[in-house]
């Protein structure tokens, strides 16, 4: 912009210099006529006033007389004083274009710095406004027309700077919402490459971005049922619904999946886009309540059948009969407990797992509640000629509630008990870390296969059936203890191998 100023003063300069120029040599050519015709003009009028002088005074002049006067008062063009005059006059002329040269150059400076440098900085705005700088401004000033034009630059760049803010942040907004939404998304362009996926699908399939941007789906190792489920909107270019099962990583996971085609302005199409949603939790909710209904009834059956089949048996005359009356009175009253312990154990799962369930939290030390938990258990051990090993590796305080810790290990420890053989040992320790008090159960009994721990803390699940039953177990202990021990906040552990024990850990956080 700056060569453009030069070259408008430039041009300027040359033009009102050349017009000087021949101004001045024009000038220059006429001069020497006005003084031809001014030197006639002044020799005709001395001639005039030489005669009408002779004619007045009446003198005799020859013609010889007369001509040398008359040469006598003639102007002479070549004397020195005309010469300077001519001198004088060449040298003011060459002045006053001089002078009328700089005063015009100077008025051209100007002309130029009102007028270009203004929209050389108009220009450069524009330019950082094409660059992306839209916090760019224009600051000319001129006449009314480079003003309107600067304004109407400032409001351009403003507009493009709010409208910028405003898709930034609806950009960021929607990177948040994909991001951070619970279901995986995947969008596919035309030509089947990914174009956007979200941290949900990299977690699930375990793939990282660099993977999968710009990649065919084809050649990602997908599941196929979700690659046929991407034909099939490819193909019917149609919203399709539907509920994958899919094995990912060595794990079955239920999935919803909706894909749906993407179209763009004027009904362009432009790929499709899949969404899927993780039912599995609530496909393993909806198993286990069709497996607590189906146990519950099962529970209830055995002892409600017996109790019966021998009140029939009572009422069709075997009551007569004192001894079969006692044995048969003895075993309804034996299924009727087991009735109502399998119902205030439901009473209780349901009491915890109800919202608002409070715990009586103290400061309570772990190695009190083990020892007055070994005194409840001893009659269970010794009529099996098990026993303790007890090991207090370091205290701890916890915050707990003490009735619901004593049942946390009342019911650990008989389980233990329970599950082993007669004459084996069930180990207890006690130790911290620095966050959790440590309790741990460790047992020598038939163990629990690797497949099923995960399942020990389902309501009515059994590592063996008849043993549990017949030690009058209802299926609901290790579920109740695993809700107490979350709303303590703590976490529980379980190692087991088939044929030598097993060991269970609970960690309660400590008191700060």
């Amino acid at each position: 912009m700056n060569g453009m100023k030069n070259r408008l003063f430039y041009s300027f300069i040359f033009v009102i210099g050349s017009s000087l120029a021949v101004l001045g040599l024009f000038i220059g050519q006429l001069f020497p006529f006005f003084i031809g015709e001014y030197i006639n003009e002044a020799t005709n009028v001395s001639e005039y006033k030489f005669k009408q002088v002779v004619e007045e005074q009446q003198i005799e002049l020859t013609t010889a007389q007369k001509e040398a006067l008359l040469n006598a008062s003639m102007i002479d063009v070549e004397a020195d004083s005309l010469k300077d005059i001519k001198q004088k006059m060449y040298v003011l002329i060459t002045a006053l274009l001089l002078g009328g040269f700089i005063i015009t150059g100077i008025m051209a400076h100007r002309v130029a710095n009102n007028f270009i440098t203004p929209i050389v900085n108009i220009t450069k705005t524009a330019r950082e406004l094409s660059k992306g700088n839209y916090r760019a401004r224009a600051f000319a000033n001129g006449p009314r027309t480079i003003v309107e034009l600067r304004n109407s630059i400032n409001i351009l760049a403003r507009n493009l700077q709010d409208i910028t803010k405003t898709r930034a942040i609806e950009e960021e907004r929607l990177k948040t919402l994909i991001e951070n939404m619970g279901s995986a998304l995947m969008m596919i362009d035309r030509e089947g490459n990914i174009s956007i996926v979200n941290k949900k699908f990299q977690t699930l399939f375990e793939l990282p971005k660099e993977q999968l941007i710009g990649k065919n789906f084809m050649m990602l190792g997908l599941p196929k049922e979700l690659e046929q489920f991407i034909d099939h909107v490819f193909l019917t270019e149609l919203p399709y619904r539907q509920q994958l099962v899919m094995e990912i990583a060595a794990e079955e996971y239920y999935e919803q999946v909706y894909g749906a085609p993407v179209v763009g302005e004027h009904g362009r199409w432009l790929g499709v886009v899949i969404v899927m949603h993780d039912v599995s939790e609530l496909v393993r909710l909806e198993q286990i309540r069709k497996d607590f209904v189906a146990n519950v009834s099962h529970e209830l059956r055995t002892p409600i059948t017996s109790i019966k089949g021998f009140s029939e048996t009572l009422l069709d005359g075997a009551f007569k009969d004192e001894q079969m009356l006692l044995s048969f009175l003895n075993i309804i009253y034996d299924e009727s407990n087991r009735i109502q312990v399998l119902v205030n154990d439901l009473l209780e799962l349901s009491k915890i797992e109800r919202h608002g369930f409070t715990l009586d939290v103290t400061p309570t030390k772990l190695q009190d509640i083990l020892v007055r938990v070994v005194d409840l258990t001893s009659s269970q051990l010794e009529s099996k000629n098990m026993q303790f090993d007890v090991k207090i590796e370091q205290d701890a305080v916890i915050l707990g509630d003490v009735n619901r810790l004593m049942q946390i290990f009342t019911n650990l420890i008989n389980n233990a008990i329970a599950y082993s053989k007669e004459g084996t040992t069930v180990t207890l320790c006690i130790s911290a870390n620095e966050q959790y008090g440590i309790f741990e159960v460790k047992d020598e009994g038939i163990g629990i296969e690797k497949a099923e721990i995960s399942r020990i803390f389902e309501r009515f699940y059994r590592v063996d059936r008849a043993r549990s039953r017949n030690s009058g177990g209802t299926g609901l202990g290790l579920s109740i203890v695993k809700h107490l021990i979350e709303a303590h906040q703590g976490k529980i552990q379980v190692a087991s191998e088939i044929g030598k024990g097993t060991s269970i850990k609970v960690f309660l956080p400590l008191n700060r």
